[in-house]
């Protein structure tokens, strides 16, 4: 059964929904982004439904700003409240849940990595963490090289720029933020990727192969030599929209319930 629950966050109310099941062990879902707990095309209310059937209570919630949720949005970096006082209103709905462990998708990735522990959780699993700011329109410098490198090999593509198909000036601009230094000095980059790397074996990341947010990650990873434990799925769906892609997220999230410490 699907239970909606309302709880407060500071001076405001938030809203969650809590799909109840007898596990031990409890699933958070944290909307990334202004996305609403239900997630894109209602892809997260539809997980959390097919993991209660087979036994794992999953609570989501729409931070402050967002959805049926009262107060102001002001953005991933304002919203640890909101996760602690959702971890303590599934907590207290849910008296069972022994071990809780999360799943969050971009900025809401990022928001675990920085402060999942001081919500109680156990485990995390990362989706396309969030870790390059962006200064411009164009995306991260690493994103632009995999795109480049996959077009070039491509023989239409050479067409197309011999006849004015490609933006000459796209392309300057793309060239340009290839050749400016990477991320890994980046202050906020090396807060989140040491972020992760503080969690050890209680994180796992999953990338979506061919997302820009995900590919700026694994870069910067590298770049850090850090290597928590991956899963990569081939697709450019940022949120695992495509069946395949969902039900590879769904083996992952499953794993990271299972998972015995």
């Amino acid at each position: 059964m699907r239970r909606l629950i309302a709880f407060p966050c500071e001076e405001d109310q938030l809203l969650g929904s809590l799909d109840e099941a007898d596990g031990t062990t409890g699933l958070l879902i944290v909307s990334g982004g202004n996305e609403l707990r239900s997630g894109a095309h209602r892809g997260m209310a539809m997980l959390a439904a097919t993991l209660a059937a087979e036994g794992t209570p999953v609570f989501r919630y729409d931070r402050r700003g967002v959805g049926d949720s009262g107060g102001a949005n002001r953005g991933f970096r304002a919203a640890r409240a909101d996760l602690l006082a959702a971890c303590g209103a599934f907590r207290r709905e849910a008296p069972q849940v022994a071990a809780l462990v999360a799943f969050g998708n971009c900025d809401a990735a990022t928001l675990l990595a920085h402060h999942g522990r001081d919500a109680g959780i156990d485990r995390v699993l990362l989706a396309n963490p969030w870790v390059v700011e962006p200064r411009d329109d164009l995306p991260p410098a690493p994103a632009i090289r995999a795109h480049y490198a996959a077009r070039l090999r491509d023989p239409a593509t050479w067409r197309r720029l011999l006849t004015g198909g490609v933006s000459i000036g796209k392309l300057i601009r793309g060239l340009r933020r290839i050749s400016q230094n990477g991320p890994q000095n980046d202050p906020f980059t090396a807060g989140v990727l040491a972020a992760i790397a503080a969690w050890g074996t209680d994180a796992r990341i999953i990338l979506a192969e061919q997302d820009a947010t995900a590919i700026a990650y694994a870069d910067a990873a590298r770049r850090a030599g850090i290597a928590p434990r991956t899963l990569t799925v081939r697709t450019a769906s940022h949120s695992f929209a495509r069946p395949a892609d969902a039900a590879a997220l769904a083996a992952a999230i499953r794993d990271l319930v299972t998972a015995r410490e």
